[in-house]
Parts: C-alpha cells; structure tokens; sequence
C-alpha cells in the first residue's frame, strides 16, 4: 500500500486529535466480523471499510430481493437474485482496494460459528432473529470475543457492546417464542432507521478497536425514531445466565438454538390445573431446579432436586416423556426447560411450571390446611 495515497484516503480522521497515525494502524490491524449484510450489516460495512479496517469478514447467506434496497443501500437493483455476501465485499474492494474483505456465503450454525468468529478480533451482530443472537452470543462468551449487537423493529433501534462479564443472556435471559416478536417482514420498519443503528454500531467498533473516547460497552441503547429520543441503561452481569451457556465448544456444537427459540417449551399455567392433572396421572417427572435446602420445600408431591447449574451434567439421567421443571418463582425453571430441550434430543416435551412453587403452594393453600 502506498503510504502516500493512504494518507490522503484517511487524511481527516488522522487529523484528528488522540486518534491520528496511531489509531489508523490499530485500524489496519483490527479483523472484524459482520454477521448479517442487511440493514444494520450495510453501514456498518460501508464505514468501517471506508475508515480502514484491515481484515473485514462478511457472513451472510441470503440474496438480495427487491425488498432489501428501501433499507440495504450497499446494494443496486440489478443485484436482485445474488449473494449479498459476495455483492457487498464486491462493492467494498472498489470502495477500498486496500484492504482485505472476506466474503462467507455460508448460513452460521453451531458446526461453522466456532470456527468462523475464532479467526476474528471483533464480532458485530447485524442478524434478524433470535435464535442467531443467542448463538452468536454464547460463543462470543466462550471465545472471549467482544460483541456488538444492533437490532431495529418498527420505529425502535437497540444499541450494546457486551464484554467484560456482560452477555445478550443478561439484557434477555429468556428466548422469545415463536412469533412473540414480530421481525421487519410483519412488523415493518422505515428504512433510515437501521441506517442510524448500523452507523452507531460501526463508530462503537471503531472506538473500541483504536480506545478512543468511551465505548458503549456494557450498557444499553434505546433509539425512538418518531420522537427523536435517546434512552441509555446500565447492564449487569447476571450469574444465573451464565448458566444457560454451553460450558464448551463440545457442548456448544450440540445445542439446537432454533428449537429454544421456535420451541414446544410452553409454561403451564396453576390456574388452568393442567399441572395438578398430570400429577395426578403420574405421567411426568417432577425436577426442582433450585439449589438444595432453598424454601419452601416441596412436599405435596414427587419431585427430584437438579439444581441448573448441574442440570446439562446431568441431563442424560433424565427419563424420555414429559418432564415439568419447577423453581420458587418460575424464572430458573424457564431457562432449566430451554437449556434442556436444547441440549436432549430425546426430551422435547419439557415445560415450566409458572409462577413456581411459591404460585402453585398459593394456589392451594386451603387444600392443604
């Protein structure tokens, strides 16, 4: 590369104060990945080619549809029908020769996200569903990759770097549904709206490969479109979500994330009694995931005690058919009935009982006077 030419490409940034020669070769050393070059993935590439990032690598499966181009603006009509993975690092080279786009016109799942993010210093998270999130995010944690997240739906734009003990399963530590959230294709979103996100997102990459200013690490970010409002939150590392994070790349490779996100899990409600039913057939295992001694205990009825911080370790000692798991408040049981239908192929009939043991003993009390 002509030092000469690239001084004059990046003129105005190596101008600035505590940024200049020294921040543009942490720049040319960074390797970057872009998963998703959709809405958020198109500015953020853009940018941060534009800026001078030396190794930028882009995974994204899909093609671009007409549909893409009021919000996917790297793109053209006449791209209709091919990879975008390819059109983008296509359009970067010619917009910086010099340097280094990779193009992964692969679908990332548990059998190549290892692999793939590995090979990178920073992750930044342009998909459009759940169950690529807590993917992304799980192997990030494993890895030790910090990760920028961006989402965007109807006028609402989200913003957050997790690092340093902080992860997605902290600001979301239970998976939605199946169409509980409703993505852009139902939901609809104005076009600049992932635009600002994804702009944000590269400048917060940017700040954090060169340590310049104060990255977003670590807390969240609301955008409103249509009043033009900023909201910003703290976030907290939360012991109790770690534990839903495959302990390793073995355990990692064998969980089903589309399951926990499209899942049979369903919670049983105590005020429909569908919980004292199956109780009363004997059909179902009982396994009380709280830690053992914690109050109050549960003697109305046969449960075993697995607390979920031992749960995956002891999942194959779990028999096939309809296995209810219980806490005091309903919230461990929920993560206990995801991380388990995820991780067993042979237990996919896991609910969790509502409300806990403390809503159910509630709802019986004069039953048990």
């Amino acid at each position: 590369m002509n030092n000469h030419l690239s001084n004059e490409r990046y003129a105005r940034q190596l101008s600035l104060q505590h940024f200049g020669q020294a921040g543009q070769q942490q720049l040319l050393k960074a390797k970057v990945l872009v998963i998703g070059a959709g809405g958020l993935g198109c500015p953020i590439l853009q940018y941060l080619a534009a800026a001078g990032v030396g190794t930028i690598g882009i995974v994204d499966d899909d093609t671009v549809s007409l549909s893409n181009l009021h919000r996917q603006i790297l793109y053209s009509t006449s791209d209709i029908g091919f990879s975008k993975a390819e059109k983008a690092a296509g359009y970067l080279r010619k917009l910086n020769p010099d340097i280094n786009i990779i193009a992964i016109n692969e679908r990332l799942t548990t059998k190549n996200a290892w692999e793939i993010i590995a090979a990178y210093d920073t992750i930044m998270d342009g998909t459009d569903n759940f169950s690529s999130r807590y993917m992304i995010n799980d192997v990030c944690v494993l890895l030790n990759r910090p990760l920028i997240y961006g989402a965007v739906s109807k006028w609402e734009g989200q913003l957050a770097i997790f690092s340093d003990g902080v992860n997605y399963r902290d600001l979301f530590p239970v998976p939605p549904k199946e169409n509980e959230v409703p993505n852009c294709a139902d939901a609809g979103v104005l076009g600049v709206l992932p635009g600002i996100i994804g702009l944000m997102m590269a400048a917060e990459a940017i700040k954090l490969i060169t340590g310049t200013g104060a990255p977003f690490t670590n807390r969240l970010l609301l955008y409103q479109l249509l009043n033009s409002q900023f909201h910003e939150m703290e976030l907290q590392p939360d012991f109790n979500s770690r534990l839903s994070i495959p302990a390793d790349r073995a355990a990692f490779e064998k969980m089903d994330y589309v399951a926990v996100c499209t899942s049979a899990i369903r919670e049983i409600e105590i005020d429909q009694y569908s919980f004292d039913q199956l109780l009363e057939k004997d059909v179902i295992e009982v396994i009380d995931v709280r830690e053992p001694g914690e109050l109050p205990l549960i003697t109305e009825f046969r449960s075993r005690n697995i607390p979920l911080g031992v749960l995956a370790a002891n999942a194959a000692t779990i028999q096939p058919g309809i296995v209810v798991m219980i806490c005091a408040s309903g919230v461990r049981s929920l993560r206990a009935a995801e991380q388990l239908a995820a991780t067993s192929v042979n237990l996919k009939k896991v609910y969790s009982l509502k409300g806990g043991i403390l809503e159910w003993k509630e709802a019986h009390s004069k039953q048990f006077q």
